[in-house]
């Protein structure tokens, strides 16, 4: 079977049908609690958090939120959060520390709203408190890349201790299509800029950026969402067991050693 290129893998990331948050929520947790609202704004449905248990275990579980649907899609402003979903995400990690909760993120964005807005209600800074916050947090700390992972409204939930990527999914600066129109002032070209970002999760893994993948069936993870969410329970497990047995020092100064490494040669990581 030919490896899928990366403007295939990208048009998968995107397959409306691909599994969401809720799907995730329902598939790989019981007992679980919405937590609305940033406590100083607005209810932001671009962004779903909660308390949940895993196995057991409570635990704190926060996404960023598409729909399948041109309702659902409207709904939750197409899975772009504003900045009160990303101080909604932050307080509910500062949470899920308080009462030492690990902490689930799944992202799946074309990245964060850019409107006027947002930007008016400060957009930018939400961003960088939850990137400088993220890598404080004393409870461990698991992200996965589901579908797309684009821009800093990727990165505000995926600075953790393990990052993860299902095997389609994508992770960048920003879209193929905004690269492409950028460098070369032609979105066309977005199937050339994909192969030159190097965004796909076996990429990414072979540069130290994720962690590692998770498999999905053949087609797609839409083709069998239980197959994909039997792969993803798996892996959590394995990454959340030793992290468990970590102290609260070790995790933080492991996370950022992690992440200061990124962008560094070999031999220098």
């Amino acid at each position: 079977m030919a490896e899928k290129t990366a403007a295939e893998r990208v048009a998968l990331a995107r397959h409306p049908q691909r599994p969401n948050i809720t799907d995730y929520i329902d598939g790989l947790f019981t007992d679980f609690f919405e937590q609305r609202g940033d406590r100083a704004c607005r209810e932001d449905p671009a962004i779903l958090g909660g308390i949940a248990l895993f196995h057991g275990r409570p635990v704190t579980v926060i996404g960023t939120r598409k729909g399948k649907t041109l309702e659902e899609n409207l709904r939750c402003n197409f899975g772009m959060p504003g900045p009160e979903g990303y101080r909604k995400a932050l307080r509910l990690m500062k949470q899920a520390e308080k009462f030492r909760r690990p902490i689930f993120t799944f992202i799946d964005t074309a990245g964060a709203y850019p409107g006027l807005e947002a930007e008016e209600h400060g957009q930018g800074e939400a961003i960088a408190r939850n990137l400088f916050e993220m890598s404080r947090l004393t409870v461990p700390v698991i992200a996965v890349v589901t579908g797309e992972g684009n821009s800093g409204g990727a990165l505000a939930l995926a600075v953790a201790d393990r990052v993860l990527m299902l095997e389609n999914a994508v992770y960048a600066i920003l879209s193929p299509e905004g690269f492409a129109s950028i460098l070369w002032k032609d979105a066309q070209r977005s199937g050339e800029a994909a192969e030159l970002m190097k965004l796909t999760a076996p990429e990414l893994k072979k540069l130290g950026v994720i962690d590692g993948i998770v498999r999905e069936p053949e087609g797609g993870a839409q083709a069998d969402p239980s197959r994909t969410l039997w792969n993803l329970d798996r892996a959590l497990t394995a990454c959340l067991e030793p992290l468990l047995k970590e102290s609260a020092v070790s995790l933080t100064e492991r996370r950022y050693q992690k992440f200061r490494a990124l962008g560094r040669g070999k031999e220098d990581a």
